[in-house]
């Protein structure tokens, strides 16, 4: 059994008048790193809103681990485009808030500080934002804020990381560092991403295996395992090998488009 399962999903809002996914199918197993391409408004947040429980199905069924998803899902992190860090809190704060306000973990927060405070500090230090635990967000670049983001979406030790576009909002060298600081989160933790993106290089750059979504109502059209060794590194994604999954990856988007 694989660890996410979902099968044929339909999901409708506005009480059925806007189809957003028809017969949507997506198998992944743990540990794998999958990202979803398509179309802008193709239903790929929706996706994710099921996986971690934020929207029942209209129709279909979703498994996490063996077990039919009916409601926000513990074993879960989420991250977004916006890192939506709280102003009052410093970088450290923000990190342990869900170990705060969850109920999986807020009655041993105390008792258990000490350990939540060096899973912090770690996660702090992969990211590079070590000697940053004190500043507060508006003392923070875009993309340290949206490290200190991934850090949280983290500190729980979740089983599956959800992220919806996360590095879509920074500028091109932040983004490609932030590629590689991810792709060292996942090989020292061994999470399982499902990762939302419009970037066919970040895509590939991360991916075990890319999902393309038709337009609107979505559903999995096409996927390509990619078989390039890692680590990967930015030197590798100009390379033809890497170049032609782009570029084959774009001709199906196109062709999705077309339809």
């Amino acid at each position: 059994m694989a660890f996410l399962e979902v099968e044929d999903v339909s999901l409708a809002y506005d009480g059925g008048g806007t189809l957003a996914l028809e017969n949507c199918s997506l198998t992944v197993e743990r540990g794998d790193f999958v990202t979803l391409v398509g179309p802008s408004g193709c239903g790929k947040s929706s996706l994710l809103k099921i996986v971690s429980g934020l929207h029942p199905v209209t129709r279909g069924s979703a498994r996490l681990d063996g077990r039919v998803i009916r409601g926000p899902q513990h074993g879960v992190g989420m991250a977004f485009q916006n890192p939506t860090l709280l102003p009052w809190r410093t970088t450290l704060a923000n990190v342990l808030l869900p170990l705060e306000v969850s109920d999986a973990h807020r009655r041993t927060f105390r008792a258990r500080k000490k350990q939540h405070l060096a899973a912090a500090h770690e996660l702090l230090s992969i990211v590079g934002l070590e000697g940053f635990e004190g500043h507060a967000p508006y003392q923070l670049s875009g993309g340290m804020q949206q490290r200190a983001s991934l850090c949280r979406a983290l500190i729980h030790d979740p089983d599956l990381l959800l992220l919806d576009e996360p590095f879509a909002a920074l500028d091109a060298f932040t983004r490609e560092e932030l590629w590689g600081v991810l792709q060292e989160l996942h090989a020292r933790k061994k999470f399982t991403v499902v990762l939302v993106t419009h970037d066919l290089r970040e895509s590939v750059y991360l991916a075990d295996t890319v999902h393309v979504v038709s337009k609107r109502p979505g559903r999995i059209v096409g996927s390509r395992r990619i078989d390039l060794a890692r680590p990967r590194t930015l030197e590798d994604s100009f390379t033809p090998e890497f170049v032609d999954i782009v570029h084959d990856l774009r001709r199906q988007i196109s062709d999705v488009r077309a339809a």
